[in-house]
């Protein structure tokens, strides 16, 4: 009798501790749910995310995402120092607005959503404006006129656009060039030999290397870095358009964009934004 009411003891014990076992589960899962459940709702309240002017006067800085291989419009110098020409002309506009300006380095491929998030309040650094940007973006007044160019290594011979299928072509992925180039007619045709990288420097390695034949990219990085490597790329004799330079902000950031239009219309007219420009240009090539 005594066996039998040992077994019946034991085993109430052991469903007791499963059951307790199920509970604490049980109370993990709900934890990890709502868990998952409030990362959600923070993901979706920042897909939400608005700043305006008196959010950044309040916290007394402007953050600007950017990517730091671009340049000359912000770059690493020989010591690791952000430079370049958009670097200076946000300090210059910052200063106006009475705030700091600080550089968050981004995956470029990603900046629409590291500014939607609200991990950075703009994108400046030679951002271009296209159609889809300005369905998605609050677009600042443009303030540079750039081109789409193609550069070759010496020998490759282009007389048109259609000839870019018989090479190796580069270009960054997720750029404004790319975009261009895929929406002009020919993109079909050379598509096929066309590769994508994550930065500009990497294009330029892989032309330097001989595995790439020509590159297509904003004429403002590609004439600079040639400059700096002595000459060694010939630019074709067609490009895929203009390409205009401005700042996004997200959609709803409508003041705060057009305090940023007040500050570099401010810049313009001191001549502040002129110096900047001969300096990393050699002439003032600023529009408003």
């Amino acid at each position: 009798m005594k066996k039998i009411l040992s077994l019946a003891l034991a085993l109430a014990l052991a469903m007791s501790l499963v059951a307790c076992g199920g509970s604490d589960s049980s109370s993990a899962a709900a934890d990890s749910s709502t868990g998952s459940s409030s990362g959600a709702t923070s993901s979706s309240s920042a897909s939400g995310y608005s700043t305006t002017l008196e959010d950044i006067k309040a916290k007394g800085q402007l953050v600007i995402g950017l990517d730091d291989t671009f340049a000359p419009m912000g770059f690493r110098d020989e010591n690791g120092d952000l430079v370049g020409f958009d670097i200076d002309l946000a300090k210059a506009v910052c200063e106006e607005l009475g705030v700091e300006a600080v550089f968050q380095p981004i995956n470029w491929s990603a900046k629409e959503m590291e500014l939607s998030t609200g991990k950075v309040d703009c994108l400046w650094n030679g951002l271009s404006i296209t159609p889809e940007r300005q369905e998605t973006m609050s677009m600042s007044n443009a303030y540079l006129n750039n081109k789409i160019i193609v550069m070759t290594n010496k020998g490759v011979t282009l007389a048109s656009k259609e000839d870019l299928a018989n090479y190796n072509v580069g270009v960054q992925a997720q750029s404004s060039a790319l975009e261009v180039v895929m929406a002009d007619d020919v993109y079909d045709s050379i598509k096929d030999k066309i590769t994508e990288y994550d930065t500009y420097d990497q294009v330029i390695m892989d032309m330097q290397a001989g595995r790439l034949d020509a590159m297509i990219v904003d004429e403002v990085l590609g004439q600079y870095k040639n400059t700096q490597l002595g000459g060694i790329f010939d630019v074709a004799s067609f490009d895929f358009g203009d390409d205009l330079y401005a700042i996004g902000f997200r959609k709803s950031d409508t003041e705060l964009t057009q305090a940023v239009n007040d500050a570099l219309a401010s810049c313009i007219e001191s001549g502040k934004s002129a110096e900047i420009s001969e300096k990393w240009f050699g002439a003032d090539i600023v529009i408003h």
